[in-house]
């Protein structure tokens, strides 16, 4: 089928290669999904030029050399009301049921559910929702067009514009910092605040502490995955992503475009560089170089983890064949 025989053609809705159909774009980046690449049924699909052959007749075929970002951006302007959490009850304004202190401030167009609390001195910018039973503690600031899901809790923190927090995040509480002593482990002053700037998602469940003496500090357009621990006095850069499960202890210094894959760990007063990758699973417990992919437990090179992984698999595999060997003697 040429080009032509595509331009009359309507798309209206994203979809996987699996689901999608006639009125669907979907995407396939990895030859992993080449299989479904070939059954789907879809109007569009963003492919690399590689998988161009796989491409099944009758399905119009939009090359892009980052399909999956492509997908994303088609899917924002399809489907942009899933771009940005929605609010739980369907409340337009202010909820009678909702508890706003005298001396907050909210620009017009704030939609505050039922159960939802604003405490004294808080503000938030206009088109912004507090979704039912959220906390908004005394002094906070939340900037324009942001989303406070539901049972969210917030003090000590500041919100740039388009911040987005799941439900059940936990932002601003005090964090882990204790000394021993003679009669056991006394308590550190936690005074710091938590700075989150524009367009950062939070995940549900996750926890930011406030910083000890200075901020805690997420930067610009940095998403973090549902069940999410991050320690007081860490430094986020820009444009991060972190998994689902990570922790980071306290005082860690993450640099620009850094990717954390899901239920790693890092060590107290490190610093990661920018763009730096570690694994799912890693243990990090020495400072990462900028540019890095580090992988394992201890973390390091993912060359050597990966060799190591190698050998220690090739050693296990050596004893079981002996074995094997041994019982049939």
């Amino acid at each position: 089928m040429t080009d032509s025989a595509f331009a009359e053609r309507r798309i209206t809705w994203p979809a996987s290669l699996e689901q999608a159909g006639s009125g669907d774009v979907t995407f396939c980046n990895s030859n992993k999904a080449r299989p479904e690449l070939r059954r789907t049924r879809a109007g569009a699909v963003f492919v690399r030029g590689l998988d161009l052959a796989d491409v099944p007749q009758g399905v119009a075929a939009l090359i892009s050399e980052k399909p999956q970002t492509a997908f994303a951006l088609a899917g924002a302007i399809l489907a942009p009301d899933a771009m940005r959490p929605s609010g739980l009850t369907g409340e337009t304004g202010i909820s009678s049921a909702a508890h706003i202190d005298a001396g907050a401030h909210l620009e017009d167009g704030v939609i505050v559910e039922a159960g939802a609390h604003v405490g004294k001195g808080a503000e938030i910018g206009s088109g912004t929702i507090i979704g039912a039973g959220a906390i908004i503690g005394p002094g906070c600031r939340i900037g324009r067009n942001g989303n406070v899901g539901h049972g969210v809790t917030l003090q000590h923190a500041i919100l740039g514009d388009h911040v987005i927090l799941h439900p059940g995040a936990r932002i601003g509480q005090d964090g882990f910092g204790y000394a021993p002593g003679p009669a056991g482990m006394h308590k550190i002053v936690q005074i710091g605040r938590v700075i989150i700037q524009d367009r950062v998602e939070i995940g549900a469940n996750s926890a930011i502490d406030r910083g000890a003496l200075g901020d805690t500090v997420i930067g610009e357009g940095t998403k973090i995955d549902n069940l999410v621990q991050i320690g007081h006095n860490v430094r986020i850069g820009r444009h991060c992503a972190l998994a689902g499960q990570v922790g980071i202890a306290g005082s860690v210094t993450v640099g620009d475009g850094v990717m954390i894959g899901g239920a790693a760990g890092i060590a107290g007063h490190l610093n990661v560089g920018d763009g730096a990758q570690i694994a799912a699973l890693s243990g990090v417990g020495t400072d990462v170089p900028a540019g890095a992919r580090w992988g394992g437990i201890p973390a390091r090179p993912m060359q050597g983890f990966l060799r190591d992984a190698a050998q220690a698999n090739a050693r296990a595999f050596g004893k079981k064949t002996r074995r094997k060997g041994e019982e049939g003697q």
